[in-house]
């Protein structure tokens, strides 16, 4: 059993919240509070907050610490530092407030302005078996939103230990017109059109309800997605619309196959603004003058760079890495890459080598520039970037605090303390039996 701790010492003394404001704000019924472990950055976590930002103007998350966690669910793979850096980079987020205690006081979600408090359609509870939001509940400032169907931490988690493929897809194309897939032709179909949905939902922008990130599918022959020796241009068809680059913004390419998207790609991506931020310096771009006329030509102000992100089918990167990677199919990954600030337009199924004929064929014309970061984890045979440094459009960047964390430290991670997760699977699975229960006994109430 863990131990009982009263609201009060829980409550930070003032000067102490993790994050500001210090002093109480007011609270909003617009300003909403979510919270949780967020270990993987899936996007069933991503889906849950942007639900959450629909229903007001700001959303606040709140992060559980290593040590919560472990007393109440079992170990975390990832660390509250990385954890963090993944819920920051969710688009819409407004606040990410870290040490959020396990339980979900209303002190707390008061202290930060927040009238309500969201959560999946799923009962959590402590490691008493009491409802982590009964005191929310109690107080009616709890809402519910739909929780994200077929993917959670705890099916990562399992799809590692058993080293499964049974996630993998074939085709995109064919898994978005309801050709391919498992079920019946009428599942298939309603499961393409979820699917279409959810690209649609996640391409928004930081409100959750306007244009976000533009999405295009691009179709190539299988041999120039594997390697550098076929050169196609092929076809960019647009899934969905988002907003094209402002004037003057720089169109910057980067590629991957973001797997497990972690505190690393999520740090690279923000390396590649920060490079583009230096460089919009140079050219004047947060001189006052360059700040009026944005304003005054289209109405707000703008960041220097337009990053578009290709990502690697799930065939290509099992090519290059072996076992079951990737962990998450194209989609899983894609979306995590759609719900990021740091980007602005995907492209699903690119090449795993940026010909020029496919760089010169991009919707948005040739990128200004290709970035890519150290590559550590998958053994390559030749450059997959020899065309842009030939068309002197390539910037590696440089290595970072997060540089290690990549699918295969994850795995590893698991691996060297398989016991004490499959422990956690297990408890997991006899904690959901318990949860269901109660679920039911709420919905007879």
């Amino acid at each position: 059993m863990g131990t009982t701790t009263s609201p009060e010492e829980v409550v930070p003394a003032a000067g102490q919240w993790p994050v500001d404001p210090q002093e109480d704000a007011p609270i909003s019924e617009h300003r909403l509070w979510v919270d949780g472990c967020f270990d993987f950055s899936h996007h069933g976590h991503a889906g849950a907050m942007l639900q959450a930002r629909k229903l007001g103007n700001e959303l606040y998350v709140g992060v559980h610490s290593d040590e919560a966690i472990l007393e109440n669910k079992g170990p975390t793979v990832m660390t509250l530092h990385e954890r963090v850096a993944a819920v920051e980079a969710c688009r819409w987020v407004t606040c990410c407030v870290p040490h959020a205690p396990y339980v979900t006081y209303l002190p707390w979600v008061s202290h930060y302005g927040c009238q309500y408090v969201v959560h999946g359609d799923d009962i959590t509870s402590d490691s008493n078996g009491d409802d982590c939001y009964r005191f929310v509940k109690a107080a009616g400032r709890f809402r519910v939103v739909k929780r994200t169907p077929g993917i959670s931490t705890t099916d990562l988690v399992g799809r590692m230990l058993l080293c499964t493929k049974g996630h993998f897809v074939k085709s995109v194309q064919r898994t978005l017109t309801g050709e391919e897939g498992s079920g019946s032709e009428e599942e298939r179909r309603l499961s393409s059109a979820t699917l279409k949905q959810q690209i649609c939902d996640y391409a928004t922008d930081e409100s959750g309800l306007q244009p976000g990130p533009h999405v295009w599918l691009w179709a190539g022959p299988s041999s120039a997605k594997f390697d550098n020796t076929v050169e196609e241009s092929g076809c960019f068809e647009t899934l969905v619309g988002g907003k094209p680059p402002k004037p003057g913004q720089r169109v910057v390419y980067v590629d991957g196959g973001f797997d497990l998207f972690s505190s690393g790609h999520i740090e690279f991506l923000r390396q590649v603004l920060a490079y583009e931020e230096a460089v919009g310096r140079e050219r004047g771009w947060f001189d006052p003058e360059q700040r009026k006329k944005r304003l005054d030509e289209c109405g707000e102000d703008y960041g220097p760079a337009y990053v578009v992100a290709g990502i690697h089918d799930d065939d290509v990167i099992n090519h290059w890495k072996g076992l079951n990677y990737p962990i998450m199919n194209i989609f899983e990954r894609g979306l995590c890459v759609l719900q990021c600030r740091y980007v602005h337009g995907v492209i699903f199924s690119a090449p795993f080598s940026p010909s020029e004929p496919y760089l010169k064929a991009m919707p948005l014309g040739v990128p200004d520039i290709v970035y890519h970061g150290p590559t550590t984890f998958i053994p390559l045979t030749y450059d997959p970037y020899s065309a842009p440094k030939k068309m002197g459009i390539f910037k590696e960047t440089n290595s970072h605090l997060f540089q290690h964390v990549n699918a295969g430290e994850i795995v590893e991670r698991i691996l060297k303390s398989r016991e004490a997760y499959e422990e956690r699977q297990r408890a997991k699975l006899q904690k959901g039996i318990i949860e269901e229960l109660e679920k039911s006994k709420e919905a007879t109430t």
